[in-house]
């Protein structure tokens, strides 16, 4: 008789380990299936401008703080140099005290207050009337020329403790402002890498034709920038075409959109504020693109964080953003705001 074998069941822990493998080939297979494919060369290119003027803006502000610093430096080193001369100047006037006690106490001995005064502050008996009563002029006055004088130098050293704080915390936020751009560049640069070398190439060649382009439009219709400050500055900027996009950098050699526009206006002889938002306030405002004059600053977006020079025929020149060069850009290419005429 033959046995009929039951066949053998499969343990229950290989039963969970097969069913947790299905599932998670399952689940991959559907992750696979609904994963966002690579973005178009144009997608990247849209994500990354977006990025870049993003990184603009910070810089703008990361250019207020530095300008901002440098000026509490120099600030804080001229208080300094206030009050070391006023001690120098203090230690003079106390020198003559001393000489005026000394002549007093050769001629028979100094005087109470005097004496006093040598050893102690002023100012705890100075403002006494029975402590002048008891002085001579010339004593009340010297005694009153090293009170003037050391009220002074406390308030200079108020001032420059002050200051150094204001230094401090300007110095933090450069350094923030500073993180913000180049953490902005790397996440443009990040979406770059995704991008072929081909692709790449296109997109390079796109912008240089685009500029080739706007300079020929510009130059085309004979627009000349008018004679006087604008004239040169404009002159200074068209020199450096070329020149690499550097966040707050101002010259010669690279520079960012306001350090662009600052940096030629000194090579007129004229100096203009650092910032993009500062350099709209420096002249008079032009808000209709049909009266600007070639040489006119232009301001972009909301928060004017982008300047540049126009160009005449509706093209500008500027320093767009890092990876690019000083170079000619249609002004439609951004949201403007308004034109300055220095």
């Amino acid at each position: 008789m033959a046995s009929h074998r039951r066949p053998k069941q499969a343990s229950r822990a290989r039963v969970s380990v097969l069913t947790l493998t299905a599932a998670a080939a399952v689940a991959l297979t559907s992750q696979t299936a609904q994963a966002d494919p690579k973005p178009s060369k144009e997608e990247v290119k849209s994500k990354v401008d977006k990025l870049y003027e993003e990184a603009e803006k910070a810089t703008e502000k990361y250019n207020g703080a530095k300008e901002k610093q440098e000026k509490l430096e120099k600030e804080v080193s001229d208080l300094q140099d206030t009050v070391a001369r006023g001690q120098g100047e203090l230690n003079d006037l106390r020198d003559g005290l001393g000489s005026l006690a000394n002549a007093q106490y050769r001629s028979g001995g100094i005087d109470p207050s005097v004496q006093l005064f040598l050893s102690s502050d002023p100012d705890s008996y100075l403002d006494k009337a029975s402590t002048l009563d008891q002085l001579s002029g010339q004593q009340v006055e010297a005694l009153k020329k090293i009170q003037e004088k050391q009220r002074s130098l406390a308030q200079k050293r108020k001032e420059a403790s002050q200051k150094l704080e204001d230094l401090s915390t300007t110095r933090t936020q450069l350094k923030k402002k500073k993180t913000q751009v180049k953490d902005k560049l790397a996440e443009a640069q990040k979406l770059l890498n995704t991008l072929t070398a081909k692709e790449k190439q296109q997109l390079d060649d796109q912008e240089n034709r685009a500029s080739r382009d706007s300079e020929r439009t510009a130059i085309g219709t004979g627009a000349k920038a008018p004679s006087g400050r604008a004239g040169s500055a404009y002159a200074a900027a068209q020199s450096v075409i070329g020149s690499p996009y550097v966040y707050g950098a101002a010259g010669p050699s690279s520079f960012d959109c306001s350090g662009l526009t600052s940096w030629a206006y000194a090579q007129a002889g004229v100096s203009i504020p650092r910032t993009s938002q500062a350099q709209a306030n420096a002249g008079t405002r032009i808000y209709s693109q049909s009266q600007l004059q070639v040489g006119d600053l232009v301001l972009f977006y909301g928060d004017l964080s982008h300047v540049g020079f126009y160009a005449g025929n509706g093209q500008i020149l500027h320093a767009p953003h890092t990876g690019a060069s000083v170079r000619y850009e249609s002004l439609s290419a951004m949201p403007f705001e308004f034109g300055v005429r220095i």
